[in-house]
C-alpha cells in the first residue's frame, strides 16, 4: 500500500517510510522528531495531507528522500527543487491557508522571508514553544 493511501486510509497527518505516523496537524510531528533527532527522515519516503514552506523546510533540513503532499504550496515546492527532494502533490496551491481561513499560515509566514533552512529550523522551534 502506498504511502498516500495509508495516509488517506487511516487519517493521518502525516506517514514515514519508517512506520512512523502521527494525528497531530501542523508541523508538530515534524518538528518534533526533527527536535529529537535531526537526521530523523533522512532517506526516508513521506506522505502528509499539508506541506508549506516550513514543513518542506524542515524535511529538507532531515534529509528527507521523497514527499507526497495532498497540498503543496508554491513555496514548500520551491524549497523541494531547491534540496534536491523528490516531490508530488494532489494539489498545489499559492500558499498555506491559516485555520480561520482569513490568511496565510503562521508557521508559513515565520519562514516567509528565509532561504536557510537552519535559520528557518531556528524560527520555527522558536515559534512554537510560543504556543
Amino acid at each position: 500500500m502506498e504511502l498516500r493511501d495509508t495516509l488517506l486510509e487511516k487519517n493521518y497527518s502525516i506517514v514515514a517510510s519508517n512506520g512512523y505516523f502521527s494525528y497531530d496537524s501542523g508541523i508538530r510531528p515534524v518538528i518534533d522528531r526533527i527536535n529529537e533527532k535531526e537526521d530523523f527522515f533522512k532517506g526516508l519516503e513521506v506522505a502528509d495531507k499539508i506541506i508549506g514552506k516550513a514543513s518542506a523546510m524542515l524535511l529538507s533540513l532531515s534529509g528527507v528522500k521523497k514527499v507526497h503532499a495532498i497540498v503543496l504550496s508554491q513555496a514548500g515546492k520551491d524549497i523541494f527543487e531547491k534540496n534536491g527532494v523528490e516531490y508530488s502533490c494532489d494539489e498545489l496551491t499559492d500558499y498555506i491557508v491559516n485555520r480561520r481561513g482569513d490568511g496565510m499560515c503562521p508557521m508559513e509566514m515565520t519562514v516567509k522571508d528565509i532561504d536557510d533552512l537552519r535559520e528557518a529550523y531556528e524560527a520555527l522551534k522558536k515559534k512554537t514553544t510560543l504556543l
